[in-house]
């Protein structure tokens, strides 16, 4: 909340870094404090142009990440996120190192009334999970 009030101050553009690790839960830590990510973002007249960070490519650290985010959900947090279990499973075959640069929004802005979700070319499919995958996650996924 403090961060929503803070960034309408910003005059002109202002790289934010060294993000709390609760606010990012798919970037990497920084090596030195773990407590931040290897993240920016880039804020012009209090709106967030974009956002950059180390993606996250540990499984067994994405998913505790993601426990803690789900908890905070259930608490009531609306901006928390939510558990993606498939996410997991495809760390867990594995994902080279990555990084991202984020400005879809403005991009859909620029569109006049498209929305983020009807840009989107392939939604996403869900796929039935294996017996293997419910026995290992079995504390968070439903029959």
């Amino acid at each position: 909340k403090l961060w929503k009030k803070y960034r309408k101050t910003l005059a002109g553009p202002a790289f934010l870094v060294d993000m709390p690790t609760f606010m990012q839960p798919l970037a990497k830590v920084q090596p030195d404090n773990p407590q931040l990510t290897e993240q920016f973002n880039l804020v012009f007249g209090g709106s967030e142009m974009c956002k950059a960070f180390s993606e996250l490519n540990d499984p067994v650290d994405q998913y505790g990440r993601f426990l803690e985010q789900q908890q905070l959900r259930d608490a009531g947090d609306d901006e928390a996120q939510m558990m993606d279990i498939d996410y997991v499973e495809a760390l867990e075959y594995g994902m080279p190192p990555a990084c991202g640069l984020g400005f879809s929004e403005r991009v859909f802005w620029s569109l006049e009334g498209v929305t983020a979700r009807e840009g989107v070319p392939f939604p996403q499919l869900r796929h039935e999970l294996d017996e293997t995958t419910k026995s290992i996650y079995s504390d968070i996924v439903s029959e």
